[in-house]
């Protein structure tokens, strides 16, 4: 949720903000109008409020036709008073309605227009020429028959499209990947977590992913809870209605969670393999921190995320996600793109959103800080989140990456004490 302060304050720089993302201004009209009703509504109850406590002093020391005459009023202002409370009720809520439409505004850094306008920031490694080699790559498809890591056949048969068994060799490259990825994190001085999947509505919404993204959501019908497509929800979720002490900021939770999505706007999008799936596992990074700190936060975790990158010795860029490509929730995002040698481009891997007070204004979560006067201040912190390791789309890029000539695949080597010291990944007999 943004700041009303910065609604009413200066309404211009959040139209210019929905510009930027490629959306209407109208959202903004539409906040400040129901902002004026909830204020005129809160002002109506009040002052009747005031006009029944009055009637009721004066009721005390009345007698007679007077006392009958008070008596009356205050039994039609009791019913004027309910119609102002529901009013005010309703105002309230077509108020929040209006504030929670708006999204975070876009930082002055994000490139402006949609998902083709991202600026790249920096390239790092250089994309294999199998071609120079002597040998046509297989696909992550291929690969994964030939290795027995990977069964799509069976896991459209037992759950659909979109779904896959993990086998053999990649079941082990899965917990090889989540268990390197945790002890990084550890050692970075992040709190290892594993957090629930399902989540109330509050979680949901509070985090964002009940506006624009509510269409990918997976919803428990009959239980009103959701299932998860990122642990950012729990993470997010686990301080709502908390004050923390400003003392224990920066707050670093990384979290192992399975992640649903339905995927709803990829009909037709990369149908073929593991690239784009309805549920998948991950290692998600999570930081609280305070306004003044989340920049740099910001690019802590995207280093991080290119230290994983190096180690899995993977071709890949950093891009600055452009305003109509985020989320509600962020302000800027950095994307780490991997190099997919059959497909010929650029995927997506990693990624980390700076989402500053939104969410935390939402979910009521605040820092208690120190002041010289003495006495504490509690005020807005900032959350970021940052993807470490979603399972599919790494192991796509490591298999087709690291394949040779036969079929095997070279194992980085920052991954083998992961895979009891193995160096490749050798096909299966029979594949």
């Amino acid at each position: 949720m943004i700041d009303p302060r910065l609604l009413r304050e200066e309404p211009d720089l959040i139209r210019a903000a929905q510009e930027k993302r490629g959306l209407s201004g109208s959202v903004v009209d539409r906040a400040l109008e129901a902002d004026a009703a909830r204020r005129a509504a809160i002002a109506d109850f009040e002052h009747l409020r005031a006009e029944q406590k009055q009637l009721g002093k004066l009721i005390a020391k009345a007698t007679g036709e007077e006392k009958v005459d008070l008596l009356a009023r205050t039994k039609r202002l009791a019913a004027d008073v309910k119609t102002a409370e529901a009013t005010q009720s309703e105002a309230e809520q077509d108020w929040r309605d209006a504030l929670y439409a708006i999204p975070n505004p876009a930082a002055d850094e994000s490139p402006a227009g949609g998902e083709d306008d991202y600026v790249v920031l920096s390239e790092h490694g250089t994309p294999r020429d199998f071609e120079a080699e002597g040998f046509e790559p297989r696909d992550h498809v291929e690969l994964g028959r030939i290795l027995g890591a990977i069964d799509v056949e069976r896991g459209a048969k037992v759950s659909g499209s979109r779904f896959y068994y993990l086998t053999g060799a990649g079941a082990d490259l899965e917990l090889a990947l989540v268990n390197m990825a945790m002890d990084q994190a550890r050692s970075a001085g992040f709190i290892t977590m594993i957090p629930p999947t399902l989540v109330k509505p509050r979680a949901m919404e509070g985090t964002g992913f009940l506006g624009q993204a509510a269409d990918d959501v997976y919803r428990i019908e009959g239980q009103d809870t959701y299932l998860v497509g990122t642990s950012e929800v729990p993470l997010a979720a686990y301080h709502s209605d908390e004050i923390l002490d400003g003392d224990t900021l920066p707050r670093r939770y990384v979290a192992f969670s399975p992640c649903y999505r339905k995927e709803a706007g990829s009909h037709g999008k990369d149908t073929r393999g593991i690239i784009r799936v309805h549920w998948f596992d991950k290692v998600e990074m999570f930081s609280y921190t305070t306004l003044e700190e989340a920049s740099a936060e910001h690019e802590r975790l995207l280093g991080w995320e290119r230290e994983w990158l190096d180690k899995l010795e993977l071709a890949y860029r950093v891009i600055d996600v452009a305003a109509g490509d985020l989320g509600l929730s962020a302000k800027r995002k950095f994307d780490c793109e991997a190099w997919v040698p059959t497909q010929g481009r650029y995927r997506e891997l990693t990624s980390t959103s700076n989402c500053t007070d939104f969410q935390t204004r939402r979910l009521d979560i605040r820092g208690r800080f120190a002041t010289e006067g003495g006495q504490p201040e509690v005020k807005p912190i900032a959350t970021l989140n940052g993807t470490l390791v979603a399972i599919p789309r790494t192991i796509v890029a490591i298999l087709e990456t690291h394949q040779q000539a036969d079929g095997s695949v070279r194992i980085p080597e920052a991954l083998r004490p992961y895979l009891q010291g193995r160096e490749v990944l050798e096909p299966v007999s029979g594949a």
